[in-house]
């Protein structure tokens, strides 16, 4: 899994509310067993009219947040069913950070064993945000961010400063870029010798 320690890049303002894993990464693409290639799928029912076409009302197709790599949404992000496939999606289109004011647990917990940074930040200051990046819009330029993990803060190049909270364990495996195997692969040794206390057949192949 890739680090992640600090990013500053351009934001898609998604200027919604409840967005569930369904909108996220329709049910339709789910046949995929890697991990990689569903950022073409992303927002698919909003991103693209019935003819393949881009709609340009959606906001991730406006040409202020080309290339963006974080995300700045509502409540309640990634609600609905608990697929791993949303976070995928969303890191394959080049996403690393979600701001949200709040996240559905499961889609939370499954951002950071993605390499994703997923930041509540309370909905006054994410209404800031937002009023930031229509500026911005508005004058013809994108909105960028900076997110500094160590730190714990979220700002831009006018004077905006956030801090985010985040669980010590949770903060270390994104700083060393450490998912469940990679952090197993790390007690290899321990885990072994209590297998091997434990009369447990070691591994083959």
């Amino acid at each position: 899994m890739q680090p992640f320690v600090s990013l500053t890049g351009v934001v898609a303002a998604l200027d919604r509310a409840n967005v569930d894993t369904d909108q996220i990464i329709p049910k339709q693409f789910l046949k995929r067993i890697e991990r990689t290639g569903f950022g073409q799928y992303l927002f698919c029912d909003w991103r693209f009219r019935p003819d393949g076409s881009l709609d340009p009302a959606f906001e991730l197709n406006r040409p202020e947040q080309a290339g963006a790599s974080i995300l700045l949404t509502r409540r309640n992000f990634g609600c609905g069913s608990s697929r791993e496939h949303a976070p995928w999606a969303l890191a394959d289109y080049g996403f690393r950070v979600v701001i949200a004011p709040t996240f559905a647990d499961i889609f939370f917990s499954n951002c950071f064993q993605n390499g994703m940074l997923p930041i509540r930040l309370d909905e006054p200051v994410v209404a800031d945000l937002f009023s930031r990046a229509a500026a911005a819009a508005a004058a013809g330029r994108p909105y960028r961010l900076s997110i500094d993990l160590a730190k714990q803060t979220v700002t831009d190049d006018t004077g905006f400063l956030a801090t985010f909270e985040i669980d010590p364990f949770r903060k270390t495996c994104l700083l060393e870029g450490l998912d469940n195997i990679a952090l197993s692969l790390k007690h290899v040794d321990a885990i072994t010798a209590w297998e091997q206390a434990h009369g447990l057949p070691a591994p083959t192949g």
